[in-house]
């Protein structure tokens, strides 16, 4: 598409934050050219309107999030990636909560939603972040690399390898945005068992869920631990599966792990405020390196 794009109708879904646990509301609404991706605090009196640019990112500790005239909206790094995905220019998001819904801890419902009305290009042309040089953000110790280089296209390619043998090197490319659906869309967020342990003995990640996590174990813990997940999963029969994660969910992809650190990336690049022209290659990628690599851009530019 050469035109800048936005929906012809609201859509809207709803669902538990991941950290906060409570309950919120999200509407898709339709947006002049030019606008961007906004979101509205609609439960606040203001109604304070926050712009999902690089530079309001303020906190990236267990997710994305973004804050803008004293209002937040937090983890909002898989509903960006839909958007990016589904290639939506301008769009007006309403939400009645700081943080978005966890869903499937992907971006597939949010794509799914964006797939109930149509996407339809708008007069203005469409404004891309075009990169002009090679640009790093790295941590050397804990081996974290993202670099872009300038290109006619956009295109990622993702490492991942935590050392453990339960969740080993893995690789994942995406060429182009159109692959997004249906390669990238539904691979949901992982998690190691000590990681969790902590979210949940510090009550913490409130709105976890047997579907939104993939957990893997390195070793295989105590029947006292299993069965305080088990409740906190809400689920009777939690164990180890084979390949070393537990049967709360099964995997869509043999790669997943790889893919959703590649769906975060698409996600938080978005905040640059334009579809990027640029290929980046990211080893141990993170919210931090991702939002990090952003604001080196925008200061270049």
């Amino acid at each position: 598409m050469s035109k800048q794009t936005t929906i012809t109708q609201p859509v809207s879904l709803s669902g538990k934050g991941l950290h906060t646990g409570k309950q919120v509301a999200v509407t898709f609404r339709p947006a002049p050219a030019d606008h961007g991706v906004v979101f509205r605090r609609i439960d606040l009196p203001e109604q304070t309107l926050v712009h999902a640019l690089g530079q309001h990112v303020f906190d990236t500790s267990r997710g994305t999030s973004i804050q803008e005239n004293g209002a937040e909206v937090r983890t909002i790094e898989h509903l960006m990636a839909a958007l990016a995905g589904m290639q939506v220019d301008n769009v007006l998001i309403d939400i009645d909560g700081p943080e978005t819904p966890i869903l499937d801890g992907s971006s597939r419902l949010y794509v799914e939603a964006l797939q109930k009305t149509d996407i339809v290009e708008l007069p203005a042309e469409r404004k891309y972040f075009t990169v002009k040089e090679k640009t790093t953000f790295s941590i050397p110790e804990k081996q974290i690399e993202i670099t872009v280089e300038p290109a006619d296209d956009f295109r990622i390619e993702v490492d991942v390898d935590y050392g453990t043998q339960v969740l080993a090197a893995q690789h994942a490319v995406l060429n182009d945005l159109r692959e997004f659906v249906p390669e990238f869309y539904d691979c949901r967020t992982f998690v190691f068992l000590h990681e969790l342990l902590f979210l949940v003995q510090h009550n913490l990640a409130h709105g976890g869920d047997v579907d939104n996590a993939i957990v893997f174990v390195s070793q295989v813990p105590p029947p006292e631990v299993l069965q305080q997940l088990a409740e906190f999963f809400h689920k009777s029969d939690l164990r180890v599966t084979e390949n070393g994660i537990l049967n709360n969910v099964e995997l869509r992809h043999d790669n997943e792990p790889a893919r959703h650190k590649l769906l975060d990336v698409v996600g938080d690049l978005y905040l640059l405020g334009h579809p990027m022209k640029g290929h980046v290659r990211a080893s141990r990628p993170g919210h931090f390196p991702n939002t990090e690599l952003v604001k080196l851009l925008l200061k270049q530019q």
